[in-house]
């Protein structure tokens, strides 16, 4: 039962990408791994909670680890699970095993929970498809969404912030990797929908706070609106993921708030999220009681 931030208090958590799927939320992070007190990130696997009221949570065997991809060498960085088409697609990134610098790969399961196996049996992206070849860490953090008139779209990075946009069978790039302009943008990116507007969230700066941008097109272009949440406590990073669920609306982060916590042992957290009437977000309060 979660009582209060962080919510999952038995594993070190981190990077939430969450899916609401029949009436039931199902929360997928990485897994800090490093002994304290190691100050590096070790990440083999992937986690997945399920709640049907956001207070009680049922942990389900980890149904992916990065040695799923069998051309990947480990690092199980944030990534995104959208349902489409009757399935769930994973969207990871990993260190590549053979190309130098990070990848993203594709997953796929019948059922929210997995097991999750590799969709491509190649990574989708490397570092030489990008045009900042030199980014050995641009390939980190994707996140996924797809717009009204049914096109996928992709972005993600580390410094740098890509998009592209899929192919109907998401395993495939349908367009040429664009470069967006967005302030300060470090990693963690994060696409969501509310109303007309898409949502693109990041973490701005570093240690990273998390800021966030408005537009009526998935592609962009996108109108900066300001800081959605402070530096998270004890930790250097974020990787925000937002939800409707139940009429209410839901802000997943990240800090280093339990014992032996840190920027490479972190933790999830929730607290809520308010429109503004003009759809613009007000700014997130992080606290210790969370929804509870």
């Amino acid at each position: 039962m979660s009582t209060g931030n962080p919510i999952i208090r038995h594993k070190f958590t981190a990077d939430p990408t969450v899916l609401v799927y029949n009436d039931t939320v199902y929360l997928y992070t990485g897994h800090d791994e490093a002994p304290f007190p190691v100050e590096k990130y070790i990440m083999n696997d992937w986690l997945c909670f399920s709640s049907k009221d956001m207070r009680f949570w049922e942990e389900h065997p980890s149904p992916l680890k990065t040695t799923t991809f069998k051309w990947a060498q480990g690092d199980a960085y944030a990534s995104k699970v959208i349902h489409y088409n009757g399935q769930f697609y994973w969207f990871v990134s990993v260190s590549h095993a053979t190309i130098k610098g990070k990848a993203i790969g594709v997953a796929i399961a019948d059922h929210p929970i997995g097991p999750f196996s590799d969709a491509i049996g190649a990574a989708l992206i490397t570092q030489n498809m990008i045009p900042d070849t030199q980014l050995e860490k641009a390939n980190l953090d994707p996140t996924v969404i797809i717009d009204e008139q049914a096109i996928p779209h992709l972005i993600w990075g580390n410094t740098k912030c890509y998009h592209t946009t899929l192919k109907d069978n998401l395993l495939k790039l349908n367009s040429p990797i664009q470069t967006l302009d967005l302030p300060n943008f470090t990693e963690g990116a994060h696409l969501h929908q509310h109303n007309d507007w898409y949502y693109l969230s990041y973490g701005f700066g570093f240690p990273e706070k998390v800021a966030y941008c408005m537009s009526r097109n998935a592609a962009g272009p996108w109108e900066f609106k300001g800081i959605l949440n402070e530096v998270a406590y004890n930790c250097e990073t974020n990787r925000p993921a937002i939800i409707e669920f139940q009429q209410k609306n839901y802000f997943f982060y990240h800090n280093g708030a339990l014992k032996d916590g840190g920027s490479h042992r972190r933790s999830v957290c929730i607290d809520y999220l308010y429109y503004n009437p003009d759809d613009t977000i007000k700014r997130v309060a992080m606290t210790t009681e969370g929804i509870g």
